[in-house]
């Protein structure tokens, strides 16, 4: 066997693999003499079906796959004996249907490479970041006060009716045939403006007669109010009665001791001010990671622009269109511009990762699968989850693989950017929420 490389280019290059019989004779004749002790053929006792009649049967693809074999571990080890860093996976660039093995005993194999390029990462403090602290305004301040003192509110009893209140009571179809004896109706929530005023002012013991379709025409709502099933609410309609029992309003906190005590804890603020002050923090430390990841994309974007390279672009988008079986060359054209803004982050990073001998160790791949759990309980609302059953559901996480490698990634990228954004100048700029959200307008 011979394997020979010739470079196309600092970017392409052809391997030919050239097999002879004794190649893969041995390993064939091996194969067969196997499959004659094993072998049932009418006629023939097992293990002594005529050796050229099992040639016969099976020889063609016994000889193939060795072939198939042979080709494709040698060019495995020639790649990684050469040291070659390729991109993508070898292109086969012989006729598969010219390799016929009825007709010849030597072959030859020809596979096309894309060489990854070789770069340098220079950077130093004459490359200028900016960190964008984001302040809050007063409004945003009065607005995070607000949400407070509403998360601690609670209904109160009140002697009549507002737009904003809650009628509690009975309610009944005109016929008797539908009941709830413990409704809730929320009056802002009533669609018809007109039937809307007949709930406005009503006090305990008053009765409102409504249309029900006409006051909350989304069967949801219906469902809501009778409790009911959605599915069993669909035909109902026509006029319902309310017998008013209590008119409830809800009521924010007070922005007072008792208020301050629940959020931070009993004797931890003292004043409004502090109060205040205190939610200026907790708004500029909900920024700071929306600080954190602007600063990382701008550093991300940086390389991609200062560090410069060509790929061998024909290839890839070749061998993109024989490894996706269902992607058309104009679905790569378009996708293009992404797929090699990818290709050459992934470089740039593992040439930082090795310029500073970064090691990913399991212990960060952990926090950082159990920072993303935490967020996903949040966004689901579950804040109160505990730090084992965090630690339960990040490792349940990481035993998909696809999982464990997307978040060893993350934690790639953090730390490469960690290292740039440490080498070059970064400069602090006080921003509002508005001019901040505007940066992102910009790309």
């Amino acid at each position: 066997m011979n394997v020979t490389r010739e470079n196309i280019d600092a970017l392409n290059a052809t391997v030919r693999i050239n097999i002879v019989k004794t190649d893969y004779e041995e390993k064939v004749e091996k194969k067969l003499r196997e499959y004659r002790r094993t072998a049932t053929v009418r006629g023939f006792r097992p293990g002594h079906v005529p050796f050229q009649m099992i040639k016969k049967m099976y020889g063609t693809t016994l000889l193939v796959d060795e072939i198939n074999r042979v080709v494709s571990e040698s060019l495995s080890d020639f790649i990684k004996n050469e040291k070659l860093d390729i991109l993508g996976d070898p292109i086969p660039k012989h006729d598969e249907h010219s390799f016929d093995p009825e007709k010849s005993e030597e072959f030859s194999f020809t596979f096309e490479l894309g060489l990854a390029p070789e770069f340098e990462i220079s950077l130093s403090k004459k490359q200028k970041l900016t960190r964008y602290l984001i302040e809050p305004d007063a409004k945003m301040i009065a607005d995070y006060v607000d949400n407070y003192a509403r998360r601690n509110g609670e209904f109160v009893k009140i002697d009549r009716s507002e737009e904003k209140d809650v009628l509690k009571g009975s309610i009944e179809s005109a016929d008797g045939s539908i009941t709830n004896a413990d409704a809730s109706l929320s009056v802002d929530m009533v669609k018809d403006e007109e039937l809307k005023k007949g709930f406005i002012g009503r006090a305990e013991g008053d009765t409102v007669t409504f249309d029900i379709r006409t006051a909350f025409p989304n069967d949801y709502e219906i469902a809501g109010l009778l409790r009911k099933p959605k599915e069993m609410v669909t035909e109902i309609n026509g006029p319902f009665t309310i017998t008013v029992r209590e008119v409830t309003r809800f009521m924010p906190a007070e922005n007072d001791q008792a208020l301050w005590d629940k959020v931070y804890g009993e004797g931890t603020v003292t004043s409004a001010g502090e109060f205040e002050a205190k939610v200026t923090d907790e708004i500029r430390q909900y920024f700071s990671r929306e600080t954190e990841y602007k600063l990382r994309t701008d550093a991300r974007d940086m390389l991609l622009q200062k560090v410069s390279f060509d790929l061998p672009e024909e290839f890839l988008k070749r061998w993109l269109l024989r490894v996706n079986e269902k992607t058309t060359a104009e679905d790569i054209e378009k996708d293009w511009d992404h797929f090699r803004n990818d290709l050459r982050w992934q470089l740039i990073k593992n040439r930082a990762a090795k310029d500073n001998e970064l090691k990913i160790t399991d212990e960060e791949i952990l926090a950082e699968a159990k920072e993303f759990t935490r967020a996903q309980f949040t966004q689901y609302g579950l804040y109160y989850a505990t730090d084992e059953q965090i630690t339960s559901f990040a490792t349940d996480m990481l035993k998909k693989e696809d999982e464990a490698r997307r978040i060893a990634e993350k934690v790639l990228d953090t730390r490469v950017l960690d290292i740039v954004i440490d080498v070059v100048k970064v400069d602090d700029r006080k921003v509002s929420a508005e001019e901040f959200n505007k940066l992102f307008e910009k790309k």
